[in-house]
């Protein structure tokens, strides 16, 4: 196996375990609750604590991108995961398991920060492919995620979760440690003068400010979504919930895996967010059955457009600085997953979960205008250029 394939598997092996990690949080948030006797507003601090180290490092690495050694920064994040995991399943208070929480997500924040630059090299040629993949992978693990926490929860507590978790790294943390990393030295340092120069991009600013909006939903949802489904459901249906939104993301991103090279970025996300705007006001309106299950599907695989399209339409301004770029984009998703959810649990303690998840639909509608500003504040639906980005 030559060295860029080697690379790529350990990369997308780290995202899936990843995604089981944060897809974990929300259905075993009852379970935190009964044994930690917290309440919603504390619970709440579960997707601060879980993304703000991860935002901090995230950022750090990749606006160093150019300067880091990469192989030691993915190294060390995948093992400091595994370890603040184990540290989670052995937290004795409330407060001690919010801070082996933060610590892991500074540790994948570290990964996360370079890997997608290491894909961005490793593929330059067919980089919007290569990310949607990788978008791809991280869908398959949120789905399997919640299954994970119910199958474990049938024969052990809650803290044989984050055991069974950290194992999903193995993996990764050994291929990391015997695979030399091809060279990287087409990525570049990037000064003061051309961090502010990306920052004045429409590109930039309308994919940033996507993406933090994208993040919140999606915050929201993987957060709150099994414990409002736990309201009229058994704990194993309401997990079941959660997995019916994240399985959407999967046949969904495999077709923008298809159709990025074919259709326009902004025009794609356009079409593809509109309807789960419609679906999220349906999934909390109350009703259950199978009309529940069919609006969330339907939300997940329009909003699971996001992530990938916005960040491959940010690179594509400026590949010479795919760490910063990563950084931003990645950086503002976090952002909406760490303060949307606290937001929810505040608003669910004055008015009840059902109405304070409609905040959902309403940052998903700010999505929505956003990307049509963007399309018309950049006159175009396509991405940036390299030859019209001033590097």
């Amino acid at each position: 196996m030559d060295r860029a394939r080697g690379w790529t598997i350990a990369i997308f092996l780290f995202v899936f375990g990843d995604a089981v990690a944060m897809q974990a949080r929300g259905p075993i948030l009852s379970e935190l609750e009964a044994g930690f006797g917290v309440s919603e507003g504390a619970l709440g601090l579960v997707a601060p604590a879980g993304t703000a180290g991860f935002v901090v490092a995230v950022v750090a690495t990749g606006l160093l991108a150019g300067r880091l050694r990469m192989r030691r920064t993915l190294v060390v994040g995948v093992v400091g995961v595994a370890c603040a995991l184990v540290a989670m399943a052995a937290a004795p208070l409330y407060a001690v398991f919010l801070l082996a929480l933060l610590a892991q997500g500074a540790a994948a924040g570290a990964f996360r920060g370079v890997d997608r630059v290491v894909l961005s090299h490793l593929h330059a040629a067919r980089r919007g492919r290569v990310y949607t993949a990788y978008a791809l992978v991280w869908a398959v693990g949120a789905v399997a995620g919640p299954q994970l926490v119910s199958a474990v929860l049938s024969v052990a507590d809650w803290r044989a979760v984050f055991v069974v978790i950290a194992l999903c790294f193995v993996p990764t943390a050994v291929a990391a440690g015997r695979l030399e990393l091809p060279s990287m030295s087409a990525e570049r340092s990037l000064s003061r003068a051309a961090l502010a120069d990306l920052l004045r991009r429409p590109s930039v600013v309308g994919a940033c400010v996507g993406m933090l909006l994208v993040g919140a939903v999606e915050g929201i949802m993987f957060t709150w979504l099994a414990y409002y489904a736990g309201e009229f459901y058994a704990t194993a249906t309401a997990n079941l919930l959660l997995s019916t939104y994240l399985l959407a993301y999967i046949p969904a991103r495999f077709g923008y895996t298809l159709a990025v090279d074919r259709v326009p970025y902004l025009a794609l996300l356009f079409v593809a967010v509109l309807p789960a705007i419609p679906a999220l006001a349906v999934a909390f309106s109350g009703t259950t059955g199978p009309v529940l299950f069919l609006a969330v599907f339907v939300a997940g695989a329009g909003l699971s457009s996001g992530f990938p399209i916005l960040a491959a339409y940010a690179v594509e301004a400026a590949p010479s600085y795919t760490g910063p770029l990563n950084a931003l984009t990645t950086g503002a998703t976090y952002a909406g997953i760490a303060t949307a959810p606290a937001a929810v649990g505040a608003l669910a303690e004055l008015y009840g979960i059902g109405r304070a998840l409609w905040l959902a639909v309403a940052i998903a509608g700010a999505l929505l205008v956003t990307i049509g500003a963007t399309w018309l504040w950049t006159g175009t639906a396509t991405a940036p250029t390299v030859a019209t980005a001033s590097d």
